[in-house]
């Protein structure tokens, strides 16, 4: 990922080729291509916010919870970047939109978008708004402008080859900050139609680089850092144990009457996690 501030200091740019980030998903979710699409698209816009938060440890979540056939879409980002996701139904392929793209407005459907950042406190900070188009990038120049007052420019791209695989992915947000300056506003608003076919800039082997000069034509410009970021997930036995803690004796208890053992899938990576009754008799002294 490349971050980058206008030399006027009016507007932050980020740009992030997410291709690695969607295949790695692809695999582990096993998704058809317009869930794909939808996910990376979501994977994508959650790593660039992580990015926005302040401190280490802090994480994003966007959850796209609508009415189409997907189900829920969503990710959680660290201040890193770094970002994992999942989406409720991934065998999900619908015909593609008379322009010949991939139907994920339709897919994802009308619902409600949901914002939530865990920044350290007792509460996470959620903001909600209306899904405007199910096409992840206007939903999130949406949400920007409506809950956080900050005009956005989103631009989101994947592109899935004939065989299922990730064949361009990434995206761009460029903000504007406190008393930017019209023109700066008016540039980036006139460069946004170059990044139309954004999946497309990626799979033809455009860098972060190339797509930052895009954005920023005619503005002045300083790329101020580079991130390495991935798909990661952090789960681990000891963040199931306290999961099955939560669930209480009882519900342990029935699931080992009826199962001998307890099994718990990792959403995000499809990790397994075994105990048996020895190891919940350990958690919660079942006899």
């Amino acid at each position: 990922m490349l971050r980058a501030m206008t030399q006027d200091g009016a507007a932050r740019i980020f740009v992030l080729n997410a291709t690695l980030i969607v295949q790695k998903a692809i695999q582990i979710h096993h998704t058809a291509p317009t869930a794909s699409a939808a996910l990376g698209r979501v994977l994508t816009a959650a790593s660039m916010m992580g990015t926005m938060l302040k401190e280490r440890g802090n994480t994003v979540t966007l959850r796209f919870a609508g009415d189409g056939p997907l189900g829920t879409v969503l990710a959680v980002a660290d201040d890193l970047g770094n970002v994992k996701g999942s989406v409720t139904h991934p065998e999900v392929n619908l015909p593609p939109r008379s322009d010949g793209k991939l139907d994920v407005g339709r897919a994802v459907g009308h619902g409600t978008l949901s914002v939530i950042k865990d920044l350290g406190l007792k509460e996470p900070w959620t903001g909600s708004i209306e899904i405007q188009s199910g096409e992840i990038a206007q939903d999130i120049t949406h949400y920007f402008v409506y809950s956080e007052q900050t005009p956005t420019l989103c631009a989101l791209g994947v592109l899935v080859g004939p065989n299922g695989d990730c064949l361009g992915a990434g995206g761009v947000i460029a903000q504007l900050l406190p008393y930017a300056p019209e023109e700066t506003a008016i540039a980036l608003e006139n460069n946004a139609p170059l990044l139309n076919d954004l999946s497309h800039l990626f799979a033809s082997g455009k860098s972060n680089d190339e797509i930052l000069a895009l954005i920023c034509n005619g503005i002045p410009y300083d790329p101020f850092d580079v991130l390495d970021v991935d798909y990661r997930c952090d789960c681990s036995k000891q963040r199931v144990e306290n999961v099955l803690r939560g669930l209480g004796k009882e519900e342990i208890n029935s699931i080992l009457a009826e199962r001998g053992a307890v099994e718990v899938q990792c959403r995000f990576c499809g990790k397994t996690y075994t105990f048996d009754r020895l190891e919940c008799q350990k958690l919660f002294d079942i006899s």
